[in-house]
């Protein structure tokens, strides 16, 4: 069932908005008539549920496996009968956009609630959950001033960001009714999402699947470390393969991102049966977005 991706500054706000979004649609499906509607249910996933502190942001290594943590209990939670709220930072768009895929992976649709919270209310808010020990969601100072420089704002022009609704700090509640429709829908009937070629899972057809899937993925590397070489000091640049082109940011790209980055795609797409051309445009889309 549907993915409410919650994203969002650190101490914007995400849970209090996302216990209202669990509420409000806790409440539709009790006084639903529709055996369809009766048979949901909300499971609400953030940091308090996983048993994580605000300290795993301090570190790459353990704020990787906080991600994996959340990335795990949405794709368990994931189903037919369950609307999974992700109330985390979220702040990644390649992480977001990971999620986007698992649910078009089982067919349900997907939507970004941003919380529009601005960043000196936030400060207030976060110094304010300091000061009271009894209170939880306070971030340590360096931690909340590094998370404000890394957020990507969600945007509702890319696809795994779409729908995008954005709940302004003055807002009483956020646009519920509207997340309902978008998600659920008003027919009388659940909504359904045909997955795209990149997200269906099935059994590979042809016997060098992996093989392709390992080589391919990996001439795309050689090729983008190879254009690095020959264009050392160069800020940026475009890497073409065809009608499709890798764009690289204006810091150079070491083997290791880009190593991760594939082993990445290849866990995801391991069980699909996608043609070689399909396996260069995927990787390389996924490899655009990992690197913006």
């Amino acid at each position: 069932m549907p993915l409410i991706l919650v994203s969002g500054y650190p101490s914007s706000g995400k849970t209090y908005r996302s216990n209202q979004l669990v509420d409000f649609f806790s409440s539709k499906i009790r006084n639903a008539t529709e055996p369809h509607i009766c048979r949901l249910s909300v499971t609400h996933i953030n940091d308090q549920t996983l048993g994580l502190n605000r300290e795993v942001y301090r570190e790459v290594r353990s704020e990787k496996d906080a991600r994996a943590a959340e990335y795990s209990a949405v794709k368990r939670d994931l189903g037919r009968d369950t609307i999974v709220v992700a109330d985390g930072l979220n702040y990644i768009k390649g992480f977001r956009y990971q999620l986007y895929c698992e649910a078009k992976a089982v067919h349900t649709p997907s939507c970004v609630v941003h919380i529009g919270t601005p960043i000196d209310k936030c400060k207030d808010i976060n110094a304010e959950l300091l000061s009271n020990p009894k209170q939880d969601g306070g971030y340590p100072n360096d931690i909340f001033e590094n998370l404000i420089y890394r957020y990507e704002e969600p945007n509702g022009m890319t696809r795994w960001d779409s729908p995008l609704f954005t709940v302004p700090y003055d807002d009483a509640t956020p646009p519920c009714e509207d997340i309902w429709n978008a998600l659920i829908g008003t027919e009388g009937e659940l909504k359904k999402v045909k997955p795209n070629l990149a997200t269906v899972m099935k059994p590979a057809a042809e016997s060098d699947y992996l093989y392709e899937l390992d080589k391919t993925t990996q001439e795309v590397l050689s090729a983008v470390i190879d254009w690095q070489k020959d264009h050392t000091g160069e800020l940026g640049g475009q890497v073409v393969f065809g009608d499709k082109v890798v764009e690289l940011p204006a810091s150079p790209v070491t083997l290791p991102q880009l190593q991760r980055i594939r082993r990445q795609f290849i866990s995801m797409n391991r069980q699909h049966n996608l043609a070689k051309p399909r396996i260069y445009g995927s990787f390389i889309e996924y490899l655009n977005t990992s690197l913006d």
